[in-house]
C-alpha cells in the first residue's frame, strides 16, 4: 500500500510539473505555479518561511519522502532506473560520507559567496527544470507543431505553430550533460545521485535521521532473503544485520513490497512479534501519508491571447554587448536577481515573448537574461513574476510594471536606416509603448529633412520594443542598455 501511494503521489506531483515547463501557451502556470514555490531550494532562496519549514516538519515525521515524492528530479531517476530491467539489481553500499558532506558544504559556501554556476548545477529542481526546457520543451514544441500542420490542412484551429531555436547552446550541453550523468547512475545504482551528490537530499537527511515513521525489521519474521537489499534503490538496507540507514531512505516502498515474508513494516516503533498488520493501521498510515502530501491547485483564470500587433516578422537580429546585462521587472537590481535566482529556467520556459534566455556568463551561467531580437518585453505580460520561486522576480502588476525601468535605449546613428538609406523609417518611435521616441529632422535647418530618432531616457522603460522592430541588420539602430538598479518612473 505504502508503495502504491507515493507512486500515484510521485506521478502526479512529477507529471504536473513538468507540463508547467512544457507549457507555452501561459495556461497552466494559473493552475500548477505553486508546484515550483514548494521546492526546498527555491523556497529558501525566497525566504519562504512557512514551506522551508513545512517540508523539514514532514521530513521529521515521515522521512524523506520529499525525494520521492515532490522533487522532480528524483522521481526522473526512478523513471530512468526502470530502463535497467534485470530484476534485484541493488545491493547495500555504505553511505560515502567522504563526497557528501563536503559537496554540501561546497554548495552552501556558493549559495553564501553568489557562485551561481556552481550551486545551479548541483540543485535537483535546477537541474531538472534545464533538462525539461532545453531537451524535452523544444521535443514538445515540435510535436505540436507537426499537429498544427495537419490542423491547418483540414482547415482547424485546434493548434498553431510556435517557434523553436536554441535559447543557449552551452547550458543546452549542460543539460544534456546531465541527463546522460544521471540516466548512467541511475541505471546502475539507482538513486546514487539522491544519496552522494544531491545537496538537498544531505541536508534532509540529517532530519531523516529522526523521523517518527520508519522502515523497521520484524526480526522474527526475517528469512534473510536479501530480497530488501536487492530492491532497495537507495542501497540503505543492510540485510544481514536487520539495520536501514535513514539518512538514505527515501520512503519508496520497495523494500516492503518485495518481502515476502512482512518482515519489514512502515511505522512508528519498531515492529516486533508475529502478528501482521491489520488492515485498520494500514488504512491509517496511507490516509495520513496522502493527507500530507495531497495540496489543492489555484482557481484557473482565463489565458490572455497572445497578440502580435501587426507587427512583421524579422529574422536574424544580432544581440548588442550590453555594458550590463537586463533583467526582468521586478527583480530590483542586477545583484538581486543574481543572488536569488536557482537557473531553474522555468520563467524561460514560460516566456511568451521570446525575451528570456540562459546566459552564457560565467560568472552568471544559465541564469536568465533578456534581449530583444525575438520579441520584446510586453508592458501587459507579468508571467515570469508569477512564476518565480525563488523570489528573485518580485510579483508585480500590469499597472506597475508599466512603469519600472529595467534600461533605457540607445540610438546608434551609424545603422539607422534614414541616413544610411535615405528612406523614412520611424519604426521604432511608432511603436514605443511608453511614448520616449520623438522623430526629429536629421538636418536641424531643414525641416524637410529625413528624421531620425530622439530618445527621452527618462520616460523610457527600456521594454525594447524599438529595439525588437527596427529594420537595421545585422545590428539594430537602437538597443536598450539595462540599468544595475531598477527604477520607478
Amino acid at each position: 500500500m505504502l508503495k502504491k501511494i507515493r507512486t500515484i503521489l510521485a506521478a502526479v506531483f512529477f507529471v504536473l510539473i513538468t507540463l508547467l515547463f512544457l507549457d507555452f501557451t501561459g495556461t497552466l502556470h494559473h493552475w500548477l505555479s505553486w508546484l515550483s514555490k514548494i521546492q526546498f531550494l527555491p523556497a529558501v532562496m525566497a525566504l519562504n518561511v512557512v514551506v522551508v519549514v513545512a517540508l523539514v516538519i514532514l521530513t521529521l515525521i515521515f522521512g524523506r519522502i520529499y525525494c520521492s515524492v515532490i522533487c522532480p528530479l528524483g522521481v526522473f531517476q526512478d523513471l530512468l532506473a526502470r530502463f535497467h530491467r534485470k530484476k534485484n539489481k541493488y545491493s547495500y553500499s555504505k553511505e560515502v560520507r567522504w563526497l557528501r558532506y563536503p559537496v554540501l558544504g561546497l554548495f552552501i559556501i556558493a549559495l553564501v559567496a553568489g557562485v551561481g554556476a556552481f550551486f545551479q548545477l548541483l540543485a535537483p529542481y535546477s537541474a531538472y527544470g534545464r533538462i525539461a526546457t532545453m531537451i524535452f520543451q523544444p521535443v514538445w514544441k515540435f510535436g505540436n507543431n507537426i499537429l498544427a500542420t495537419i490542423a491547418e490542412r483540414t482547415d482547424s484551429y485546434a493548434f498553431y505553430s510556435v517557434d523553436t531555436w536554441m535559447r543557449s547552446m552551452p547550458v543546452f550541453v549542460i543539460a544534456a550533460v546531465t541527463l546522460v550523468v544521471l540516466f548512467v547512475m541511475a541505471w546502475r545504482g539507482g538513486r546514487t545521485y539522491c544519496n552522494t551528490i544531491c545537496p538537498v537530499g544531505t541536508f534532509l537527511s540529517f532530519f531523516a535521521r529522526f523521523s517518527w515513521l520508519k522502515i523497521h525489521f520484524d526480526e522474527e519474521k526475517c528469512k534473510n532473503c536479501s530480497l530488501c537489499s536487492k530492491n532497495c534503490k537507495a542501497a540503505c538496507i543492510d540485510f544481514k544485520t536487520h539495520s536501514v540507514d535513514y539518512s538514505r531512505c527515501v520512503v519508496c516502498g520497495n523494500c516492503i513490497e518485495s518481502c515476502k515474508f512482512g518482515a519489514l513494516k512502515y511505522s512508528g516503533s519498531v515492529a516486533r512479534g508475529t502478528q501482521s498488520e491489520s488492515t485498520q493501521d494500514k488504512g491509517r498510515r496511507s490516509f495520513l501519508l496522502a493527507s500530507a502530501l495531497v495540496t489543492t491547485a489555484a482557481m484557473a483564470q482565463k489565458k490572455e491571447k497572445l497578440m502580435d500587433g501587426g507587427l512583421a516578422e524579422i529574422e536574424d537580429k544580432v544581440a548588442p554587448q550590453r555594458q550590463t546585462p537586463l533583467t526582468p521587472p521586478g527583480s530590483l537590481s542586477f545583484d538581486h536577481f543574481a543572488q536569488h535566482c536557482t537557473g531553474c529556467q522555468l520563467c524561460v520556459s514560460e516566456c511568451p515573448n521570446q525575451v528570456l534566455r540562459p546566459s552564457s556568463d560565467l560568472m552568471h551561467l544559465m541564469q536568465p537574461t533578456m534581449s530583444y531580437e525575438r520579441g520584446y518585453c510586453r508592458p501587459e505580460c507579468t508571467r515570469c513574476s508569477e512564476v518565480c520561486p525563488a523570489g528573485a522576480i518580485q510579483p508585480v502588476d500590469k499597472p506597475a510594471k508599466s512603469s519600472i525601468q529595467i534600461g533605457h535605449a540607445v540610438w546608434i546613428k551609424k545603422n539607422c536606416i534614414p541616413l544610411v538609406d535615405g528612406v523614412e523609417c520611424g519604426n521604432c518611435a511608432r511603436h514605443c509603448p511608453s511614448g520616449a521616441i520623438e522623430m526629429v529632422p536629421s538636418d536641424p535647418d531643414d525641416e524637410k529633412s529625413l528624421k531620425v530618432p530622439v530618445i527621452n531616457e527618462a520616460a523610457c522603460i527600456g521594454c525594447g520594443a524599438c529595439e525588437y522592430v527596427c529594420p537595421s541588420r545585422p545590428f539594430s539602430a537602437i538597443y536598450v542598455e539595462g540599468h544595475e538598479v531598477h527604477k520607478m518612473i
